[in-house]
């Protein structure tokens, strides 16, 4: 566990944080990115597809921008811009704060869709193929949120020390987090996950997300 004092550099605009221990070797590191290169470019023809057919029906059922694009916490504390298909009705500004429930009724009808098939989330392939994120690891919160548990939330820096993932360990075991308990009990789960993790934690936490996907649970 870090102190946040010392993890953090207040005089430049991004914290960065010292690399927290790993279990796993420079090996396992190096095949996990070569595993997420292969998997997003045979995804990528399955996200062409949706990305073509939502040029069609964007404009009849969810008029707005095609795109959700958003500032997230990536690895060392740096900030990204995540990209997702959009499933909400656009505002100017979020106001939304951190600890605060998620806005459901502004989620379009074929929103809704999107999100129970995990459509929505494809475009972030890109990310990985960028080297933003990761398949699998810590889930990147909104950049600004971000910050705040930074302040409010012990070893929530730790949690950056690897590359944020579309899924994760926090995800398939707790679900979305609405609470600062909830976010805190997430960054312990993290922080398990950059400490355990091998190839067998990789492979279980593919196939439970492949699972999740394939049923349509949790959305």
């Amino acid at each position: 566990m870090f102190d946040l004092e010392q993890s953090l550099d207040t005089s430049i605009t991004h914290p960065v944080i010292a690399p927290a221990p790993r279990k796993a070797s420079p090996f396992f590191w190096t095949c996990k990115r070569a595993f997420d290169i292969g998997m997003s470019l045979l995804l990528f023809p399955i996200f062409a597809i949706a990305f073509l057919s939502l040029l069609i029906f964007n404009p009849l059922f969810n008029r707005g921008s095609l795109f959700f694009i958003q500032d997230r916490m990536g690895q060392n504390c740096s900030m990204f811009r995540l990209v997702k298909f959009r499933s909400m009705h656009p505002i100017d500004k979020i106001t939304r704060g951190p600890n605060d429930p998620l806005e459901t009724d502004r989620i379009t009808a074929m929103g809704r869709f999107l999100r129970k098939t995990r459509i929505d989330e494809l475009p972030q392939i890109l990310n990985v193929l960028r080297g933003d994120m990761s398949l699998i690891g810590p889930r990147p919160d909104y950049y600004e949120h971000a910050k705040t548990h930074i302040e409010s939330i012990p070893g929530y820096c730790a949690r950056h020390a690897v590359r944020p993932g579309i899924s994760g360990l926090a995800q398939t075991k707790l679900g979305y987090s609405v609470s600062e308990d909830e976010t805190t009990r997430k960054v312990q789960v993290d922080l398990e996950y950059i400490a355990k993790v091998s190839f067998r934690m990789e492979a279980k936490l593919v196939w439970e997300t492949i699972k999740t996907v394939v049923t349509r649970a949790g959305a």
